[in-house]
C-alpha cells in the first residue's frame, strides 16, 4: 500500500472516481499544493478521506475520536510537555507517552520540520498519528481546559463526599435559581451540584446553545454545542452523573424516580442581572439517561430585522407581506435554524398599539411586551388548532402559530387568513418553495392556498468569521467558477478581484475562527404569476424559475452574499446549504 498514489488509494475506496482526480491533478498544475488538498477544496472529499489516504500510503495508524486514539490520556502531563499554544500553532495534540516516546497526531507527518520541533519541544523521540486538523482542534480545545471552571470542580472534590445538600439560601423569591449566588457560595454543596452549576456558568459563558450529557460504556462524554458545532469539554466522573441528571431533574419539577421514559422540563436561572431560561430533555439510553438542556438567553436575542441578517431587497418584501391585513406567510427551516427568532423580530418590528397581536408557541422562547403569547399544552387538550380557534374569539390582527403540523393546524389558519386575519406560521421543508406541496398534501386546496398565501421564505444559519482574526485570500478557480454560477447576482462583479475570508483563530474566538451565527434567506413574495402557477399545477421547479425571474435568489445565492461580504467563510456557507446544490 506504501507504494501507492494519494489518489490511486482514494479510487480504490470509492472516495473519487479517475474523473475527479483528473481535474484535481489539472487544478495542482494550475494552482499548487499537495493533490489533497486540491481534493478538499474541490469539495470533491473530505479532509478526513485525505487523512485516511494518507495514512495508508503510509503506513502510520489514523487516529479520530471515533476510534477513540485521537484521546489524549490524562495524568501524564502531556499538556506540559507540549504547552497549548505550540499544540494549537502546529495543529498537533499529545496522546500518550510510552517507553520515553511521545505519541502525537498531526496533519502531516511527512514534515521533518514539524517532528524536529516536536521532538525539541517534548525532549522525546515522537511517535506521529495521522488526524484531521478540525479534529485536532476540537481535541485540543476539551484537552487543554485545565483552567475552565468544570476542572477546577472535579479537581476540587476529588475524594470529597457529598456534603450538604441544601441551596435553600440561593434560590430567589420568585422560584429561580441564583447562579451568582451558588457559584460564589458553594463550598457547602454537593460535588454533583457544584458540577451542574459549573457546566452551566462555563455553558453561558462560552454562548453556548445547548449542553449534552450522556453516559456510554467505558466513558462519559459532555459536550457543548457552540454557533451550531459540539464540543467536547472536561467529563465529570461517571458515579456523579446520576446525581446530575437527578439535581436537573429537581430544579425542571421532573419524576426523579422515572428513568424508563423521557421526560422534557424547564427552570430559569439568575445569573450577572439577567434571567436565562434552561429547557431540559432527559432520555433514557441502552447506557442510562442522556440528559440534554437547552439555554435561552434573552440577553442575547435581538430582535432586530435589520441585523439578523436579510438582505435589503428580502428584507423589504418581508415586511411588505407583514404589512399586509390579511393572509398567510410561511417561514421554512430545520429545527435550530432561527425560525422564532426572525418571526419574532418580525412581530417586534410591526407592532404598535393599534394591532392585537397573538401567537400559539411551542414553547414560547422569547417573551415580549405588547403581545399576547400562549404556550400550547396538548395534554389538555391546549393545541395549535384549538388554540386558533379559540384566538379568532379574541379580535386578533395578526396571530403567529408556531409550527403547522398537521391537517387540522393548516386549515385553521388558512381560515383565520381568509377571514381577515395575517397569519404567520413554520414548516418543516428543505426550501421555501416546497411548503406549497407539504401544504397541498395538508389537503389545502390549491385555490384557496393562491390567494391567500403572501409570501414564502427559508432560513439557515452561518457561523459568523471572527472579525479580529479572519483572513483574506484570493479565491482558487473552482470557488470563482461556483460563486459565478451560483451567486444569482446582477450585475456580477469584478471575478478577477474577489476576494474571500478564512478562520484563523484567536483568544477573542476561543482559537475557534468563528463568533456568533447570522441567517441567511430564501425570500419569495406570491407575484400574480406564482398564483397562477400554483393554481394550475404548484409545479416548484416553475415557481422558482418564475421567482427568478422577478429577482429573487435562493439559499445558496443568499449564502454567497455573506461570502462576498466576509461574513462567513465558502466551507461553512456550503456545509448548511448542501441541499441547494
Amino acid at each position: 500500500m506504501a507504494g501507492k498514489r494519494i489518489g490511486e488509494i482514494m479510487i480504490q475506496a470509492g472516495w473519487i472516481d479517475e474523473d475527479k482526480l483528473n481535474k484535481a491533478l489539472k487544478f495542482q498544475t494550475q494552482q499548487g499544493g499537495l493533490i489533497g488538498e486540491c481534493l478538499i477544496k474541490l469539495h470533491y472529499a473530505t479532509e478526513e478521506q485525505v487523512a485516511q489516504a494518507l495514512a495508508k500510503q503510509l503506513g502510520i495508524p489514523f487516529a479520530s475520536r471515533e476510534n477513540q486514539i485521537l484521546n489524549p490520556e490524562k495524568g501524564q502531563g502531556l499538556e506540559k510537555i507540549i504547552p497549548e499554544k505550540f499544540a494549537r500553532d502546529n495543529a498537533v495534540v499529545p496522546l500518550f507517552i510510552e517507553n520515553n516516546v511521545l505519541a502525537a497526531a498531526m496533519t502531516d507527518p511527512t514534515n521533518i520540520m514539524m517532528l524536529d520541533n516536536i521532538k525539541l519541544v517534548s525532549g522525546m523521540e515522537i511517535q506521529p498519528f495521522i488526524s484531521t486538523k478540525a479534529q485536532i482542534l476540537k481535541v485540543i480545545d476539551a484537552f487543554y481546559q485545565g483552567g475552565s471552571l468544570i476542572d477546577r470542580v472535579i479537581e476540587k472534590g476529588a475524594g470529597q463526599g457529598q456534603g450538604d445538600t441544601s441551596d435553600a439560601d440561593v434560590i430567589t423569591p420568585d422560584g429561580k435559581l441564583d447562579l451568582d449566588k451558588v457559584i460564589i457560595g458553594e463550598s457547602r454543596g454537593a460535588q454533583s451540584i457544584k458540577l451542574v452549576n459549573a457546566i452551566m456558568k462555563q455553558a453561558i459563558s462560552e454562548r453556548t446553545s445547548d449542553i449534552h450529557l450522556e453516559k456510554f460504556d467505558e466513558k462519559v462524554s459532555l459536550r457543548l454545542r457552540i454557533d451550531g458545532v459540539l464540543y467536547e469539554r472536561s467529563a465529570p466522573p461517571n458515579e456523579l452523573v446520576d446525581a446530575m441528571i437527578s439535581r436537573v431533574k429537581i430544579l425542571s419539577k421532573l419524576d426523579i424516580s422515572e428513568r424508563r421514559l423521557p421526560q422534557d422540563g424547564s427552570f430559569s436561572i439568575k445569573y450577572q442581572n439577567r434571567i436565562i431560561e434552561i429547557r431540559v430533555s432527559v432520555c433514557p439510553t441502552v447506557f442510562g439517561e442522556k440528559l440534554v438542556m437547552r439555554i435561552l438567553d434573552k440577553g442575547s436575542v435581538e430582535l432586530n430585522i435589520k441585523i439578523i441578517g436579510f438582505e435589503q431587497r428580502q428584507m423589504e418584501d418581508f415586511l411588505k407581506a407583514a404589512s399586509a391585513p390579511n393572509g398567510l406567510i410561511f417561514l421554512t427551516g430545520p429545527t435550530g435554524s432561527g425560525k422564532t427568532t426572525t418571526l419574532n423580530a418580525v412581530l417586534n418590528t410591526i407592532k404598535t398599539p393599534e394591532l392585537n397581536i397573538m401567537t400559539l408557541e411551542d414553547p414560547v422562547e422569547i417573551k415580549m411586551e405588547g403581545i399576547s403569547q400562549v404556550q400550547i399544552k396538548p395534554q389538555i387538550g391546549l393545541t395549535f388548532a384549538s388554540g386558533l380557534r379559540s384566538f379568532l374569539r379574541q379580535d386578533p390582527d395578526v396571530i403567529l402559530v408556531g409550527e403547522v403540523r398537521d391537517n387540522e393546524t393548516a386549515e385553521a389558519c388558512l381560515k383565520a387568513a381568509m377571514t381577515g386575519h395575517l397569519v404567520l406560521s413554520t414548516l418543516h421543508t428543505n426550501s421555501a418553495l416546497e411548503a406549497v406541496p407539504r401544504l397541498l398534501d395538508m389537503g389545502i386546496e390549491k385555490y384557496l392556498l393562491a390567494s391567500t398565501l403572501l409570501l414564502l421564505a427559508a432560513q439557515r444559519l452561518v457561523r459568523q468569521l471572527c472579525p479580529d482574526c479572519k483572513t483574506p485570500y484570493r479565491p482558487p478557480q473552482s470557488e470563482i467558477d461556483q460563486f459565478a454560477a451560483e451567486s444569482m447576482m446582477n450585475p456580477m462583479p469584478d471575478l478577477t478581484r474577489l476576494t474571500f475570508y478564512k478562520p484563523r483563530g484567536c483568544p477573542k474566538c476561543n482559537n475557534m475562527g468563528y463568533k456568533g451565527r447570522k441567517a441567511i434567506y430564501e425570500v419569495y413574495f406570491n407575484t400574480e404569476e406564482m398564483k397562477r402557477i400554483i393554481y394550475k399545477d404548484a409545479d416548484v421547479q416553475k415557481l422558482a424559475i418564475e421567482a427568478a425571474k422577478g429577482g429573487a435568489w435562493n439559499l445558496r445565492a443568499s449564502g454567497w452574499r455573506k461570502v462576498l461580504a466576509g461574513v462567513t467563510s465558502v466551507d461553512d456557507m456550503l456545509s448548511v446549504t448542501v441541499t441547494e446544490r
